[in-house]
């Protein structure tokens, strides 16, 4: 299998690696933190689809937006907070609320009208179908022949 370089993936490697060294270097604030990270994904292609898996732990469906297009992919949302304060007690608290936004470009192209989604336990799965022109899509490689 011939893979194309994409210089847009390694620039969104290094954009991941930047979010988590500042989000880990910014020390705790008191009262709401922002929701600053973006959600961990994994990719994964096949002869007919892209299957794109999100990890949105403590985020409602109903807080989510996705929208996909012909070759992205673009995912906010917010994590809301639970503020229950007792009378004369301190909550003092290490999760994250707020809005977050996350655009994954993909490879090839996809039928943005025929995607599938589920979302379970935390969990978004997108199911992308590939365009008829990517299914069908062949490569070939001219070799060199020495002159003899």
């Amino acid at each position: 299998m011939l893979v194309r370089y994409n210089p847009i993936f390694e620039m969104n490697a290094l954009h991941r690696q930047l979010n988590r060294l500042f989000d880990e270097a910014v020390p705790a604030t008191s009262g709401e933190r922002a929701f600053t990270r973006v959600p961990a994904a994994e990719i994964k292609e096949t002869e007919d689809a892209v299957h794109l898996k999100l990890e949105l732990p403590g985020v409602d469906a109903k807080d989510l937006d996705v929208q996909v297009t012909e070759n992205t992919v673009a995912i906010s949302g917010e994590r809301k907070s639970e503020n229950k304060t007792e009378e004369n007690g301190r909550t003092v608290t290490e999760f994250r609320y707020g809005k977050f936004q996350r655009v994954i470009p993909l490879n090839t192209r996809v039928q943005n009208t025929n995607v599938t989604a589920q979302y379970k336990d935390g969990i978004l799965n997108l199911t992308l179908p590939k365009t008829e022109q990517e299914k069908n899509k062949v490569v070939k490689v001219n070799l060199d022949q020495p002159t003899t």
